[in-house]
């Protein structure tokens, strides 16, 4: 069985692999270790080993910040967000009437928050 292990090197991580005689270290900045989990946490997910538990957790979250976001509908009336997130490919996301409701009123409700309650509760 191989042996894998995580430790920081400086600001630097490095990551070991083992597996009998052989062994193997990469040292990455924290922006490629980020990179790797995120590659690796999509093809556990495309291989259907993703954890269930790991949903919603920091590092499956993506940072969408895109220069324009297109609402609109699609074919069968169905609300429709189509965005670009960093370097991922361009993508929609289609919601249902509750969904796409939840969405318009708790956007609402934060942008009519004071902005000091925004950033106290992680400016979200």
């Amino acid at each position: 069985m191989a042996g894998i292990s995580v430790t920081l090197e400086g600001d630097n991580i490095q990551l070991a692999f083992k597996k009998g005689e052989q062994s193997t270290a990469v040292v990455m900045d924290p922006q490629a270790a980020r990179s790797l989990v995120k590659a690796v946490s999509q093809l556990l997910f495309v291989i259907g080993e993703s954890d269930e538990d790991d949903i919603g957790a920091e590092e499956d979250l993506v940072d969408v910040t895109s220069q324009t976001i297109d609402i609109g509908m699609d074919e069968n009336g169905q609300a429709v967000i189509a965005m670009q997130a960093g370097q991922m490919p361009p993508f929609m996301l289609r919601l249902k009437d509750d969904e796409a409701r939840h969405i318009a009123q708790s956007l609402i409700e934060i942008l009519n928050s004071p902005r000091d309650v925004r950033i106290s509760f992680g400016d979200h």
